[in-house]
């Protein structure tokens, strides 16, 4: 943050008050980021149903674990950036989840994606596969996959 302050040309204090925390500053970051990579995906989409929420998904996915800013961030702070995301009280999970509802529900409203449970039920579970596959290095040691929670997309909205 005092690097931060001093790049901008106020002392900490007024950065502080400007952005709260470092942890907020950080999760506000992310998440226009995140918005950002959303929506390209959702532009890029080209299908319908379980089969578009599977590709938007795992293209977020893809475009997050590819992106070096993200690596360099997870491989300094990873434990920090993992427990700032998938908390409720940093902003940044309700959100994901709400993206991904408004996405399931887009599909369902239009016929294409049957929908046997609550909405944010199915939400909450996707968010929690994406960022289950987003943090398989930390959670399990194995790489990070894009694919491999789109497999498990496709057989849940199917």
């Amino acid at each position: 943050m005092s690097s931060l302050a001093a790049e901008i040309g106020v002392n900490r204090v007024t950065l502080y008050r400007w952005v709260g925390t470092r942890e907020q500053l950080l999760t506000e970051v992310i998440w226009s980021l995140a918005q950002r990579t959303l929506d390209l995906e959702l532009a890029r989409a080209t299908t319908t149903g379980g089969e578009r929420v599977a590709r938007i998904v795992a293209g977020f996915i893809d475009a997050v674990i590819n992106n070096q800013g993200w690596r360099r961030q997870i491989a300094e702070e990873g434990e920090l950036t993992m427990r700032l995301l998938t908390r409720s009280e940093g902003g940044f999970q309700p959100r994901m989840i709400a993206a991904f509802r408004d996405l399931l529900a887009e599909e369902a409203d239009i016929g294409h994606l049957d929908v046997p449970v609550e909405l944010d039920d199915l939400a909450y579970a996707v968010a929690r596969i994406a960022e289950s596959y987003v943090y398989r290095q930390l959670i399990t040691g194995q790489p990070p996959d894009a694919r491999g929670a789109e497999q498990i997309l496709r057989l849940l909205l199917r």
